[in-house]
């Protein structure tokens, strides 16, 4: 082989290898299926050696293939590597930031925050990716994480803001039906398959008899607003089920499903003025909501059956 591979073909062996497939690579590559064909064939031509076999599962990668494509993934974390270093010295806050957390926190806590950050900041375009998924910091799926952990990534740093913690909720004109002990009278929608917390679904699975689940959904919005219509009761975290007038706590929290809430980035990138800035302004921000959170804003606000009647006061 006398001519230089470019990056660009290894970019192309490790789009097939990663989605098993011509139209999967031209998908990541921003090409179309035929121009793979052919730059798969000329590549394969200039190294002198087949880099897949096609089968009934997809390309599968040869010996040669497997070489070229372990080169590849060095290559690519190098240079995700520089970019995360170059990302860390901006003169001003300015340029795009992702940001990534949970669905609920994004919806219920992050919108006013995201607007009085871009007030203050005005060369930054914050994109907010909503996923349970754990993406990774370290391949720049994001620049700073919002996350419900107990046992935050060694390669990430950051602070602990407060603690997450979650009760049972149910409809607030509905409680009274229950009876004195509505925990284990009250109908429950649970978490949809591979969903929702270990914790919470270890719970679930200890405390809410099999008949008693009327309905699974994946979304933890969507679970409130399933108990807010009276289907049945729901596992939510405080500062969902807090704000919401139609529920009540048929709990208070439970200590056995307390997360700790962390703002987390790359070591890469903590010196890079608009992660610093976003990271100091939103830790500040939910630090201020840190009751609501917590669940202290609705300790009175737990349903136990009927209320004794008043006590006689002295004249």
């Amino acid at each position: 082989m006398n001519e230089a591979l470019s990056w660009d073909e290894f970019r192309l062996v490790k789009a097939i290898s990663d989605s098993g497939s011509l139209g999967g690579a031209a998908e990541i590559l921003g090409l179309n299926h035929s121009t793979v064909f052919r730059r798969l064939a000329a590549l394969e031509t200039t190294v002198g050696a087949r880099l897949f076999e096609r089968s009934r599962e997809g390309y599968q990668p040869t010996v040669a293939g497997d070489e070229m494509i372990a080169v590849a993934i060095t290559m690519a974390d190098s240079i995700i590597g520089f970019e995360r270093k170059l990302a860390g010295r901006d003169l001003r806050p300015s340029g795009q930031l992702r940001v990534t957390t949970a669905e609920a926190i994004g919806q219920q806590l992050l919108p006013a925050i995201m607007a009085q950050f871009r007030a203050q900041n005005s060369g930054v375009v914050v994109e907010l990716k909503l996923s349970n998924q754990m993406l990774n910091l370290s391949r720049r799926d994001a620049d700073v994480a919002i996350r419900l952990t107990n046992d935050p990534p060694e390669a990430l740093v950051g602070r602990r803001l407060c603690a997450v913690r979650s009760a049972v909720y149910y409809r607030r004109d509905l409680a009274s039906s229950l009876g004195s002990q509505p925990l284990d009278s009250a109908p429950f929608v649970g978490f949809g398959d591979s969903f929702g917390p270990t914790a919470g679904r270890r719970w679930i699975e200890t405390h809410v008899r099999p008949g008693r689940l009327v309905g699974k959904i994946n979304s933890t919005l969507s679970l409130r607003e399933l108990a807010v219509q009276g289907l049945g009761a729901a596992l939510l975290p405080c500062f969902l089920g807090d704000v919401s007038p139609a529920l009540i706590r048929l709990t208070p929290p439970l200590p056995e499903l307390e997360t700790g809430l962390w703002i987390l980035t790359h070591s890469d990138l903590r010196r890079s003025l608009r992660v610093r800035a976003f990271m100091d302004f939103a830790g500040a921000e939910i630090v201020r909501q840190r009751r609501l959170i917590e669940g202290a804003d609705g300790e009175d606000a737990i349903a136990r059956g009927p209320s004794p009647a008043p006590a006689a006061t002295r004249p």
